[in-house]
């Protein structure tokens, strides 16, 4: 791999920075909880101090959603630059380029590059799982034998697969697999970022075919671009590393379009796909900063229908869900409240665990006897600001 000139230095401090994250990020506990996990049992996902339960999985459609314009902008105005830089198929095959060297070599040398592979396989599926159950966890269970089946199973298959992956797919992925390689024929236009050499200094090259085989994906760039070009920039060092010798400029390069033609940032799919992506960022902002620590559904009980006592009051009763988002023990007080004034309400407190979900039954009495709809209220003793209301309906037992 090329190191002599000022791009692949670039691209390693990126690829380092990624994967020190990717490895990282399972072990930063923030209150606790791990910075970004998805914990199966509990259907919630943990991200950097916030929790987003099933029932708010909408919040991660809107981000997912922004992600995805976000990315059509960066391919618009940049091309493949992710892949070159950015992707985590490149990051781990090129943190694995050992292996396209070792053909020819002896047995030994390709036994021992064999479990290199296996070993590093082993820690990236492990990684992937961390980001599903708590990596401390993981280890605690891991040292009593006590792993499980799900949890066994999955780390052998993620294992095998991403072993298969490193040894025999590699960069044929990129340029042949890759849904993201199909997809960018859609998204290019003149000015988009791309790879190419300079058609006017060709008369230059010294057909070295240095430029060829130091791509990772096995194209002469020299005969125009390809959609199995991931913009790693090897080529480009390459190049300059010989043509410096004659103290000439490298004729590949980084183009906006075409060589010798400057980019247009703003122009109209570039408008649309920005503000497709503004769009959806402020939508998840507004969703999530007014997304409330508590949740409160009411249903009528059918296992309790409504009655009449002695004294002529009518009781009905209910099933309050209650969910506990925040990260401490909330108190509610219950109250309800009909046409005629405030009812009678058991119980009139109920205590919910941080992040506990939980369905308590709810007897509203009214001494006049009176059917017809009420509110019933929650309200958060740590903040009386805070009030829920739900409304419902105060049936006669007929």
């Amino acid at each position: 791999m090329t190191m002599s000139s000022g791009i692949q230095p670039w691209r390693w401090t990126a690829k380092i920075f990624q994967a020190a994250a990717i490895l990282a990020l399972p072990f930063v506990t923030i209150n606790g909880e791990s910075s970004l996990r998805f914990d199966v049992p509990t259907l919630t996902l943990h991200i950097f101090g916030a929790r987003i339960w099933m029932d708010e999985f909408f919040l991660v459609l809107v981000m997912l959603l922004f992600l995805s314009f976000l990315f059509f902008l960066l391919t618009i105005l940049f091309g493949r630059v992710w892949c070159g830089w950015l992707c985590p198929q490149t990051v781990i095959i090129d943190f694995t380029g050992f292996v396209d060297r070792v053909p020819g070599k002896s047995l030994a040398v390709r036994t021992k590059s064999l479990v290199s592979l296996f070993a590093i396989s082993v820690l990236l599926a492990a990684t992937i799982l961390w980001y599903f159950v708590s990596p401390y966890e993981f280890f605690e269970r891991l040292r009593a034998g006590a792993l499980g089946p799900v949890i066994g199973w999955s780390w052998t298959v993620l294992t095998i697969v991403t072993f298969l992956n490193v040894t025999f797919l590699r960069h044929r992925f990129c340029a042949t697999v890759c849904p993201y390689a199909k997809m960018q024929g859609a998204l290019f236009d003149d000015h988009t970022l791309v790879i190419a050499a300079d058609p006017a200094r060709m008369e230059e090259c010294m057909h070295c075919d240095a430029c060829v085989t130091t791509c990772p994906v096995g194209i002469d760039i020299r005969r125009g671009m390809s959609a199995a070009c991931i913009n790693c920039a090897e080529c480009i060092d390459a190049c300059a590393q010989r043509m410096g010798r004659r103290r000439r400029k490298s004729l590949i390069g980084y183009w906006f379009g075409a060589p010798g033609r400057s980019g247009v940032p703003v122009r109209r799919n570039v408008l649309l796909a920005g503000a497709a992506a503004s769009a959806f960022l402020a939508l998840f902002l507004v969703l999530a900063f007014n997304r409330g620590s508590i949740d409160l559904e009411i249903a009528a009980d059918p296992s309790a229908p409504p009655r009449i006592t002695e004294d002529g009051a009518l009781i009905n009763a209910y099933v309050l869900s209650v969910s506990n988002r925040s990260r401490d023990k909330q108190e509610l007080d219950i109250s309800s409240e009909g046409t005629a004034g405030r009812l009678v309400t058991e119980p009139e407190l109920i205590a919910i665990a941080p992040g506990e979900h939980t369905r308590v039954q709810v007897i509203v009495r009214s001494p006049q006897g009176r059917a017809g709809p009420i509110a019933v209220s929650a309200r958060l003793r740590s903040d009386p600001r805070i009030l829920l209301k739900k409304q419902a309906m105060l049936q006669p037992p007929w």
